[in-house]
């Protein structure tokens, strides 16, 4: 059997993958997974199941970590290992849009794919993930980005406003626009 392969030591996205906004840690414990699950905040729409845990003195982030976490599941109802796949990635993505930079400090969350994660127009699966966190009370407004870090506009100046959630944005999974 060959030797395997430590993980990095820290489970958190670098603030650079995710744009604008603080880091956000993972979720990688069965037993993490199960607190959020236990504190039965959550929120179900059609795309997906957003499920929310505020930080305490038992369960939270060691200090070097990020102060939001994020875990993803999707389970054979899904679909098969494609489907699978495809809807934790789509989730990934609406992460890094959505709730990097809108979550509140503080808590941990758990996404949960549906049959319908894989299927949903990608600006409809953002919109989910928005209401979820208005509707748990998690939301908080886009702090204002410098020049230097926000994306740009459509005509190419940067813009210094994190932007509304657009309807025709290319769909990450799939590299195509979704109708």
């Amino acid at each position: 059997m060959a030797p395997r392969r430590d993980a990095p030591e820290a489970a958190s996205v670098p603030e650079s993958a995710f744009g604008n906004g603080p880091g956000v840690g993972r979720l990688t414990r069965r037993p993490q997974f199960l607190a959020v699950a236990g504190a039965r905040r959550k929120w179900a729409a059609p795309g997906l199941i957003l499920q929310a845990r505020a930080h305490d003195e038992r369960q939270h982030p060691r200090p070097d970590e990020p102060s939001v976490r994020v875990g993803f599941t999707a389970s054979k109802k899904v679909g098969g290992a494609v489907e699978r796949n495809r809807a934790r990635r789509r989730l990934r993505a609406a992460v890094a849009e959505v709730l990097a930079p809108h979550a509140a400090a503080g808590y941990d969350f758990v996404l949960v794919a549906r049959g319908e994660t894989v299927r949903r127009p990608w600006p409809d699966l953002k919109n989910d993930l928005a209401t979820a966190l208005k509707r748990l009370k998690a939301w908080r407004d886009g702090v204002a980005m410098s020049a230097a870090t926000a994306p740009p506009a459509a005509d190419g100046r940067p813009d210094t406003v994190s932007a509304p959630l657009a309807d025709t944005e290319a769909d990450p999974a799939t590299g195509g626009d979704r109708p």
